[in-house]
């Protein structure tokens, strides 16, 4: 099946990271599904006109517990993905449509500061979910990034 590439630049969060730990083949695997909500503008003048998209991206592994950790409601992003079409048959038999968005890269927009900032107003100190070790650099080479997974 055909990919379609999807990039969303300087988007930011709607709500926290949502995390959590599904069966995978070789045993649990992380899951992270997050909301990033970007802004376009057309025209200029009085004919200016903005309009928001949000899309809803599902990160997998280290990537997911990654942004659980790092990320937070308001952080900015920039965000490299592919979307498919998810088509299935529901229990009753009725066809559901829609489009699943996963994300291949993910890059952190906000400061060190920015981010501790905006965890201590937001949780107060509540651990999360998983801890994983901080990521040393957010741009890997190609042959270096986590395999991508459907």
């Amino acid at each position: 099946m055909a990919n379609v590439q999807v990039i969303q630049r300087h988007a930011h969060l709607a709500s926290a990271v949502k995390l959590e730990f599904v069966n995978g083949r070789e045993g649990k695997v992380a899951k992270a599904v997050l909301t990033a909500i970007s802004n376009s503008r057309r025209g200029s003048g009085e004919e200016r006109s903005e309009e928001a998209t949000a899309i809803q991206w599902t990160l997998w592994a280290k990537q997911a517990e990654h942004a659980a950790e790092y990320l937070g409601k308001g952080s900015h992003v920039n965000i490299v993905g592919r979307v498919r079409n998810n088509h299935y048959q529901d229990n009753d038999g009725v066809e559901v449509y829609g489009l699943a968005f996963t994300v291949d890269e993910i890059d952190y927009l906000d400061s060190k500061a920015e981010g501790e900032a905006r965890r201590a107003r937001e949780g107060a100190g509540d651990p999360p979910a998983a801890a994983p070790s901080a990521p040393n650099n957010s741009r890997k080479a190609r042959n270096e990034r986590q395999p991508a997974h459907a």
